[in-house]
Order: structure tokens, then C-alpha cells, then sequence
């Protein structure tokens, strides 16, 4: 037997970052823009609100940079405040590097595919679960497997150090990547 799971964003995630007024870690991204130019030269920024205070902190998205080598799209996408780009933007590695900041996705994501309830198979029938990521989603495999059959934590811990659960990736951890996994009851 055979599924496909898919992880699927249902909202941005927490951005993690210092608060410069009250020194909160959390912020909260909506998906507005800031787009500012100078003459010829374009700055864009993603706004962000602190959870705890309301500040509002910018993460630069563009620096400087002439309006010509800017895509028409994409500009039309800052000036419609996109939350579509604001997650295409959060989950680059580069904006989060110059931006120095990390991403907490707990509660901002969903499992598509997998059923609640126990797995209905035949004795010594194998259920092979291929999973899909529609974003880089950092999760670990134990929570994905548990809330995708109705496990407990403990229950797949101890499907895996049986031999009854396995992967060709390591399975404790966190995966943001594709991977498939075989459970045999």
C-alpha cells in the first residue's frame, strides 16, 4: 500500500529576532512591504510587528538598487503587499542571512494526506509514505509520523528501534526535504 503526504504552509511563520524596545525575540510578519526610492535607486523592506510590544521592525528584502534591474513583477508584487512573495522572501536564505534572523514554524503548518485514525493493512502488509514538503518547512519525521497515523511520540519511537519503521534518511532530527519511510505492522 502506498500514500503521499504533503507538509503545506498555513500561515507566515514567527520571525526571530530582538525586539531593540522591549527585548522579545518574536515578530510577526503579514506579508506588507515598504517600497522607498531615491531618484534611480530602490529600497524594499518586509514589515514585521513585535508580539510582544507592536514595534515595527523592517527586514530588508532590496538594498539600493537601480529601478531598471528590478523585474516589473516583482515590483508589482511589493506594491501589492503579496503575502504569496513574503513567504517566497522569509524562506530565502540569503534574505534571512543579511537579516540575521531564524524562522519558528511551530503551528504554521499542516499535514495533508495523512488520516487520523489507526492504519487499516493486513498482517505483515508494508505501508509505504512518500512525503512531500510544498515549502521548506523544518519538521521532525517522528511528529509527522505520529500525527499522520495517530500515534504517540513514544509509540513511533519504539516502531523504529524495532526495525518496523524505516527510511533511507535518519529519522530523528528535523527534515525540510522530501524523504519516503516504510511502516511494517
Amino acid at each position: 500500500m502506498s500514500k503521499t503526504w504533503v507538509v503545506v504552509p498555513t500561515c507566515l511563520p514567527i520571525v526571530l529576532r530582538r525586539c531593540h524596545r522591549c527585548a522579545s525575540g518574536r515578530f510577526q510578519t503579514n506579508g506588507k512591504f515598504r517600497v522607498n526610492a531615491n531618484h534611480k535607486l530602490l529600497d524594499a523592506w518586509l514589515l514585521a510587528l513585535c508580539t510582544q510590544c507592536g514595534d515595527t521592525t523592517k527586514l530588508t528584502v532590496l538594498e539600493r538598487m537601480n529601478v531598471r534591474s528590478v523585474q516589473p513583477e516583482l515590483l508589482n508584487l511589493l506594491h501589492d503587499n503579496d503575502p504569496g512573495l513574503a513567504g517566497e522572501l522569509l524562506q530565502d536564505p540569503v534574505v534571512r542571512r543579511r537579516n540575521r534572523i531564524a524562522l519558528d514554524w511551530d503551528n504554521a503548518w499542516r499535514l495533508d494526506g495523512g488520516a487520523p485514525d489507526q492504519p487499516h493493512q493486513p498482517e505483515g502488509e508494508a505501508i509505504e509514505v512518500s512525503v512531500r514538503f510544498a515549502a521548506r518547512i523544518p519538521v521532525r519525521p517522528v511528529r509527522l509520523i505520529a500525527d499522520g497515523f495517530g500515534f504517540s511520540r513514544a509509540e513511533v519511537e519504539r516502531l523504529l528501534a524495532e526495525g518496523n519503521l524505516v527510511s533511507t534518511v535518519r529519522l530523528s532530527g528535523k527534515l525540510s526535504g522530501d524523504f519516503t519511510f516504510t511502516l511494517k505492522r
